[in-house]
């Protein structure tokens, strides 16, 4: 099993979590977050004063597949999270070792 870690661009989320349901995931976790990358930031304009603003709104998704939809899946992200400008986000991918459902105790695959 694999974790897939993607910090998108906020409005970006209906967009990819309409495009991953045909792929038939079981779940997701979105948060919001903040963050940065190479644009490092933007200047705001508040009551006539200039600030920046390091770190920009994001949203993080958190996914668990099997090995097998891992590709499609990052794919799926990739098309759907893309707007071709600066801060589009990234993707990661982490093994997983365990799952564990709490309300049944099924494990693993089962747990998905």
């Amino acid at each position: 099993m694999k974790m897939i870690m993607a910090v998108v661009k906020p409005f970006k989320l209906d967009d990819v979590r309409e495009a991953l349901a045909p792929l038939g995931l079981q779940g997701m976790t979105a948060s919001e977050v903040k963050g940065f990358g190479r644009q490092k930031g933007q200047a705001e304009i508040y009551r006539g004063a200039e600030y920046v603003v390091h770190f920009l709104p994001k949203v993080k998704l958190e996914i668990v597949v099997n090995d097998d939809m891992v590709e499609s899946v990052i794919e799926t992200i990739q098309k759907s999270a893309h707007t071709g400008k600066i801060g589009d986000g990234k993707i990661f991918v982490y093994d997983v070792e365990s799952v564990v459902r709490i309300r049944t105790g099924e494990t693993d695959q089962d747990a998905l």
